[in-house]
C-alpha cells in the first residue's frame, strides 16, 4: 500500500451542472464526458473539471470583501484579446474591476470568477 495522494478534478457547485460544463468545454477546447441533472464532467487538454448541481446555489460576488469568492479557476493564454473574445462569445461576463495588466477576470454563466492569465506571467509560475 502507498500513501500517494493524486489530485482529482475540482468540483464546482452551480445551479445547472450540464450547462456550466458546456461553457467550460467550449472555452477550454475540452468535451463534456458525462452530464445528467446533478453532475457533469469536462475533460480538457490539460485536465478535468467536475460540476455538481446545488439547490439554492448563490454565486459569489467579486470584488466584495463581505462575500467570499470561494475559489476561482485560472486559465493560461497566449493572447488576452483573442481569449477574451472566445469566453465572451461562450457566455462569460467581464468584471468592471480588473486587478492588473497580465490577467483579466470574468464571471462564468453561474457567476464564478475565473481568470485568463498571460503565459509567462506570475499566475503561470
Amino acid at each position: 500500500m502507498s500513501d500517494a495522494i493524486k489530485l482529482a478534478p475540482v468540483t464546482v457547485e452551480c445551479a445547472d451542472a450540464a450547462r456550466l460544463a458546456s461553457f467550460y468545454a467550449a472555452i477550454s477546447g475540452g468535451s463534456v464526458t458525462f452530464a445528467d441533472e446533478g453532475w457533469a464532467e469536462v475533460e480538457g487538454p490539460n485536465g478535468a473539471i467536475d460540476f455538481q448541481s446545488a439547490p439554492g446555489y448563490l454565486p459569489p460576488k467579486w470584488p466584495d470583501s463581505a462575500s467570499s469568492m470561494q475559489m476561482h479557476l485560472d486559465f493560461i493564454v497566449d493572447d488576452l484579446d483573442a481569449a477574451e473574445t472566445r469566453v465572451l462569445l461562450a457566455g462569460a461576463t467581464k468584471y468592471d474591476f480588473q486587478p492588473n495588466e497580465h490577467c483579466r477576470v470574468y464571471a462564468d454563466p453561474a457567476g464564478h470568477p475565473f481568470c485568463l492569465s498571460l503565459a509567462g506571467s506570475v499566475a503561470e509560475t
